[in-house]
This record gives structure tokens, sequence and C-alpha cells, in this order.
């Protein structure tokens, strides 16, 4: 949800070694039968590209050669390795939890945006802007400790289904880029997901879905304090926001947890722009990379008008920047996992 914030108020790992490990915990769409690692992608420019890379960095022999503890490759989460629309998964967290609430709460119906959430009337809450999705964040967020949140985000993020899919979250990780990770680990890859979401959000479930362990997720965060409760000592998450990672606030992130620049950049929108400036700007051979959502029949197609996923001025500084544009359509021969039987 915190990653919608900045576009509202605009204007709506390891060795090789370890990499094989990892690759083998990944969901079991990633098959390891095939000898083509990519298996999801179309034989072409981008995927070649995407190799080509892959392989200068590994070689020993390649002057572009990059010693392991230095690949670090960032990939942003909603629309760059899951679906994102018709809103960010944490939003639908928020609003299923809201109205799970609301009865606890009549004084929430005086607030707008916050009955607006209520009643599921999600045009009235996205035009309350910046401080409705605060408050609707804060209520749903914030008075418990962090391991009461991740037990609610665990139990909800086991059920919840997508709207339109009718399928869970956790099965609407795309494909190819499932197959991307695994491949980028089995080459001695640190992957970490980089993004405007909540990190304790994401953390309860980012090992099942992607193999990214909680330590190589960066997200925002709300304040949080130590305290004794009942005897034990706890953090207690504040209703104030921490830390917005998104759009600056990326590479600002990324400097923080991560320590060392990226030499590879995964996004979808606008507020992965700065992340992939930041990381191809840096010394040596660098791979910036967005995808662009242009298949209305098995996702969705959107770009420059969205309010969700907004992808404008990255698409603009594609170019002149030489990232990779993945053209959804054409470039993934499937973008979902089979449907478990």
């Amino acid at each position: 949800m915190l990653e919608m914030i900045p576009t509202i108020r605009r204007g709506m790992a390891a060795t090789a070694v370890a990499g094989l490990l990892a690759l083998a915990t990944v969901l079991p769409a990633v098959a390891a039968t095939h000898s083509d690692p990519l298996a999801s992608w179309n034989d072409g420019a981008t995927k070649q590209a995407i190799t080509s890379f892959v392989e200068k960095v590994t070689d020993p022999a390649s002057k572009d050669f990059v010693s392991p503890e230095n690949r670090i490759a960032v990939f942003d989460n909603d629309g760059t390795l899951w679906v994102e629309q018709p809103m960010y998964t944490q939003v639908a967290f928020s609003l299923d939890r809201v109205k799970a609430l609301a009865p606890e709460h009549p004084e929430w119906l005086k607030n707008p945006a916050l009955q607006a959430a209520i009643e599921g009337d999600t045009k009235t809450l996205l035009a309350s802007g910046y401080d409705g999705l605060l408050e609707l964040m804060t209520v749903t967020h914030a008075g418990m400790t962090s391991a009461e949140f991740e037990i609610i985000v665990t139990q909800w993020i086991a059920d919840a289904e997508h709207p339109h899919f009718k399928r869970k979250y956790t099965d609407l990780a795309y494909q190819p880029m499932l197959e991307l990770l695994g491949y980028m680990r089995a080459n001695g890859f640190s992957t970490y997901l980089v993004s405007g979401g909540g990190v304790e959000f994401m953390r309860p479930w980012t090992q099942q879905v992607y193999g990214i362990a909680p330590p190589n997720v960066v997200g925002s965060n709300l304040k949080t304090k130590f305290e004794i409760i009942d005897g034990k000592p706890s953090l207690l998450r504040l209703p104030e926001l921490e830390f917005i990672n998104d759009e600056g606030g990326k590479p600002v992130g990324i400097n923080l947890h991560i320590g060392q620049r990226p030499i590879a950049a995964f996004g979808n929108s606008d507020g992965d722009l700065q992340m992939l400036q930041w990381t191809t700007a840096g010394d040596g051979p660098r791979l910036g990379a967005i995808v662009h959502h242009t298949d209305e029949a098995r996702e969705y197609a959107y770009d420059r008008q969205s309010s969700v996923g907004l992808l404008d001025k990255a698409l603009n500084a594609a170019p002149a920047n030489d990232w990779l544009v993945i053209d959804m359509k054409k470039d993934w021969k499937t973008v979902f996992p089979p449907v478990k039987q």
C-alpha cells in the first residue's frame, strides 16, 4: 500500500552453490528438468540481453567479470514480480482488515476515508489522497507488536484471493520472473526485494513465494519501539510512518540495508526510476530492466495513465539509459505458474 502513496501525492545471497540450494526451494513451477533456465521467456533480444549480461559478469575470463560478493540484483515487488492490478495486494489486505475491525470502532465511520474503506468504496478512498491512505494504514497496521502483525499477515496471505483471477495472491507471481530469480541465484547473485510496500507485510511470505529470505527484503516501515508488554520484551508498531521506500527512497533504502550499489535492477513503474538510475550509474557492467504490462488478455495492459503502477517517466528514460523494456505480451510464453491440482 505504501508504494501508491507517492503516486497519489503526484496526482491521482551468495555463492553459486548457495544459489543452487535456494533455487531448489522456490515454487515447484520453476522446473529443474528444463535445460533452459528461462524456459518461460520467448527467444529474442530481451532474453538474450539478460543471459549475455549474466554470462559476462560470471565468466572469470571476461573483462566484465564481477566477483560473487558484488553480484547484487534488486527487484521491485508489485507489478515486477507479481500482479498489482486492480490494487496493490497490501491495499486489499488493509481493506479486509478495516472491515473486520470496524464493528469495534464505530468512530471510524466519522472519517470519510475510513468510511469509504469500510464500505468498499475504493474510488472515494483513493480520492482522499495521501492523508486517507495514511489513516487506513495506521489503523490497520499499528497498535500491535511486530509478532502479532506477522501472524495476521501470514493468516491473511494463506487464503486471500485475487478478485479477478480467483487464485491466491501467492500463486500470482510471474513465472518468468521466478525463473529469472532462480537463474541469477544459480549464477552467484544475491537477490533482494526492494519495494514501496511495508517491509513487515512482505517478510512473512517472500521466502515461500520468491525464495527471498526476510533479511533480503527492503521496504517501507512504520516507527517501532521496544517495550515490555505482559512481562515480555516486544516491538510495538506505532501509528507513524518512519520511511517510504519508494522513488528516491529506494536508493536510500538499498544503501541503508544492503550497503552497496547493485549491478542489476528490475522494476515496472515510475516508483522504480531512481533505483534504476542509481544502479545503472555505477562503474562496470550494469543491467536495468522494466517490466512493461502490455498483455490485456493474460494479465493487464497499462502504463502512462494508470493510477496503480504508473509507468511514464521511467519508460521515457529507458532508451537513453539502455534499460531493457520487457514486453510482457511479446517476451513471455506464460505469465503465471500453472494452476495447482
